[in-house]
């Protein structure tokens, strides 16, 4: 369940006391004894949008910094399928802008527009407030919903029930329930919904329920829903958008509460893995000599992945959902490197498997001394075949970009590997965009399309040592992707960074 706390940038001084009453109401669910306040809540299904920030203005002519009675607030950025909450606010025609933060400040003034237009707030109301479509197209829907505190809900076991259809598909949708120990030959249609159409509420008994979805006019089931409880006597809205992951159904499904939002993707959607190879030759392996093979559920036969070279990915393998376990073997031998690694699939997920060696040293005899002939050399190590699974993104936004570095180099010289993004106006002491790599502890950073030097540095001693610099250009045509931190002997710094993308997109 993602719940969202509505933070704020700015404020009217003069409108303080009225948010801290704000998120109790819409928590609650319930109208406000008040005759002059509604609500605005702001859901973004623009899939190919970067975090959107909704304005709310009450007076566009107003310097608000002289004008202490108008009411204005922007709110954190909403990334695609997300949503505010349900924000209390005095009745009346308010102006509304939603932008993205296209440079350093995210100041309203400095953001980039997408949208613009008014909103009209009446009493017990809430104006949901929905972007849609291409973000460089985007288009705004407005839908009035009822502020309901009905105690007929309370002392009957009901709920509230209002389906949105936000699935760009032209024929619309046919939305269906049923109880939970029943299938779809006794599900009941709640209604059919063309795109951006909103139903009219509906009550139904509390209890656990299952939703299908079909295309408009046919009995082919292409969404599935896991049981769904229903325990208070709430208002929902299930928005039925599209599956931006990796299964074969069309459609994915959120229930959006007045304070939260839940998303639930089809039960038998298939996922997807692939494999890297960053097992470098070791001497201790002598048989190994870049290659493997790549086994799901025991070995047999033949391999799911054959002849994976070292520093490739493989193919993309498609899976039920599952879990397995995964054996690497050197090709052509029974000479196991790795066995009874467990791999997690969740429905409709997406993830990279990376194997990796590690190198330690032997404490033969426990003292905490590991050259006992004091010649210099480690009198043993030893070597571990190790996998790190990371599941990859799959957002399309067209004006940022999920970059995500995962250090696979266990050093006894450094503890992390520092990443600078350096733009043109900057150095590596003045750049913004900045992480830190601990190994085999993936991590991310969104970055705008920009041109930027990259930097890879690790601290040894007292001196930072650049183990790789390279160029980095993102732009929309640009995709989500890894920065691979791996040993190299070839390299004159005895590291290199592998740049792949996340996903096979094209």
């Amino acid at each position: 369940m993602r719940f969202n706390s509505n933070l704020l940038s700015t404020i009217s001084p003069a409108k303080i006391l009225l948010l801290s009453s704000a998120f109790v109401l819409a928590a609650c669910g319930g109208g406000s004894d008040s005759s002059n306040v509604g609500y605005v809540k702001f859901y973004n299904s623009s899939k190919n949008a970067p975090d959107i920030i909704l304005t709310i203005d009450q007076d566009l002519e107003s310097d608000d910094d002289d004008d202490s009675d108008n009411f204005e607030v922007t709110f954190n950025g909403v990334a695609y399928t997300e949503a505010l909450s349900a924000f209390e606010i005095d009745t009346g025609s308010y102006f509304y802008e939603m932008g993205w933060q296209d440079e350093d400040s995210s100041d309203r003034d400095d953001l980039e527009l997408v949208a613009e237009g008014q909103v009209n707030v009446t009493t017990d109301t809430i104006e949901l407030v929905v972007l849609t479509d291409d973000i460089t197209a985007a288009q705004v829907q407005t839908y009035s919903i009822e502020m309901l505190d009905d105690e007929e809900d309370e002392d009957e076991d009901l709920f509230n029930l209002r389906v949105l259809n936000l699935h760009p598909d032209s024929a619309g949708v046919d939305f269906y329930m049923s109880e939970s120990d029943e299938t779809f030959n006794e599900a009941k249609l709640v209604g059919q919904y063309n795109y951006k159409q909103l139903s009219d509420n509906q009550k139904f008994d509390q209890d656990e329920y299952i939703f299908y979805i079909t295309r408009a006019g046919t009995q082919e089931v292409l969404f599935t829903s896991d049981d769904i409880d229903y325990a208070f006597p709430a208002q929902y809205v299930m928005i039925v958008r599209e599956n931006t992951g990796s299964g074969n159904s069309p459609y994915a499904m959120d229930r959006m509460s007045n304070s939260s939002i839940t998303e639930y993707l089809d039960t038998d959607s298939e996922a997807q893995f692939r494999a890297y190879n960053a097992i470098r030759e070791h001497e201790l392996i002598p048989n190994y000599t870049g290659t493997l093979d790549i086994y799901i559920n025991g070995v047999d036969d033949e391999a799911e992945i054959s002849a994976l070279e070292i520093g490739t990915y493989s193919e993309t393998k498609v899976q039920d959902k599952g879990d397995y376990s995964l054996d690497l073997l050197i090709p052509g031998t029974t000479e196991r490197l790795l066995s009874n690694h467990l791999l997690g699939l969740a429905e409709n997920t997406n993830k990279t498997v990376f194997f990796y060696l590690n190198e330690e040293d032997v404490d033969l005899d426990g003292d905490g001394n590991v050259d006992e002939n004091n010649d210099g050399i480690v009198d043993e190590i030893e070597i571990t075949i190790k996998s790190l699974v990371v599941s990859n993104s799959t957002r399309e936004s067209i004006y940022d970009h999920q970059i995500t570095m995962i250090d696979l180099v266990d050093s006894d010289d450094f503890n992390f590997v520092k990443f600078y993004f350096v733009r043109n106006n900057e150095t590596i002491e003045t750049a913004l965009y900045n992480r830190s790599a601990v190994y085999t502890q993936p991590e991310s950073i969104y970055l705008q399309n920009n041109t930027y030097q990259v930097f890879a540095i690790a601290e040894v001693d007292s001196s930072e040592i650049i183990l790789s610099n390279f160029q980095l250009t993102l732009d929309e045509d640009s995709h989500e992707l890894f920065l691979i931190v791996e040993a190299d002997i070839d390299s004159p710094t005895g590291y290199r960074i592998e740049m792949i993308k996340q996903t096979e997109g094209e």
